[in-house]
């Protein structure tokens, strides 16, 4: 019978071998297969020996030391993958009603494409404050069925975050904040591996007769014929 190797004396030791497999090689073992013996008593004192470390407590400062000599390496965040963002409709380009002179927009409302997913926005400012609400919903244009629960929302003024929120079951979310510059949205898919991020308007309020009116950034929308 031939010999066996170190790696089926490991797995006789372990006991990791079926039964009809072990007794052959106990047998062999019997037979008085000098070389084999020595494999044999080396894998079954190494394998005594590793499950005895396992009761063995260790001294507190030890794994103080230890933990010192070798410091885990933290793992290495992967950064999302920004989606390229196209921005398709924008409701204070759009023009104004014919035979209107001017007009005036309550709030702003926007639809973006990113990937296979659309961004559909609408801001509607607070009266006679500075304050605002966001109100969104995101889809997937490629999948309509498939759902965007549960989607981090963050607002963002430079690195610092303004408010936060998950979408519901349908994709919705909503916002409320105090209007300040270098506001972006920030939503994350699949589980932080996608990233789409998106600037948002400043709307500023104009009463100078009554009532509200909202412009973009203080310019006013005009029609045709106050352009000429």
């Amino acid at each position: 019978m031939n010999d066996y190797g170190i790696t089926q004396w490991v797995d006789f030791a372990r006991g990791m071998l079926p039964a009809a497999e072990r007794e052959q090689m106990q047998k062999h073992l019997e037979a008085g297969c000098e070389s084999c013996h020595e494999l044999a008593d080396f894998c079954l004192k190494v394998s005594e020996t590793a499950g005895a470390i396992t009761t063995v407590e260790v001294p507190e400062f030890a794994v103080r030391m230890a933990k010192a000599i070798f410091p885990a390496r933290p793992k290495r965040v992967r950064r999302p993958l920004i989606l390229p963002v196209a921005l398709l409709f924008d409701s204070f380009l759009s023009p104004a009603p014919a035979g209107l002179r001017s007009s005036w927009q309550v709030g702003w409302q926007g639809l973006y494409q990113a990937g296979d997913c659309s961004l559909d926005l609408r801001i509607e400012p607070e009266l006679k404050t500075s304050r605002a609400a966001v109100i969104g919903q995101i889809t997937n244009a490629a999948m309509p069925e498939s759902k965007l629960d549960n989607v981090p929302v963050f607002l963002k003024a430079g690195k610092n975050v303004v408010a936060s929120t998950v979408s519901n079951r349908f994709g919705e979310f909503q916002i409320e904040y105090e209007q300040q510059a270098r506001l972006q949205l920030w939503l994350y898919l699949e589980g932080g591996a996608k990233r789409i991020q998106v600037p948002l308007k400043t709307l500023t309020t104009d009463n100078p007769i009554g009532g509200n009116r909202f412009t973009l950034e203080g310019r006013r929308r005009k029609t045709g014929s106050e352009r000429n």
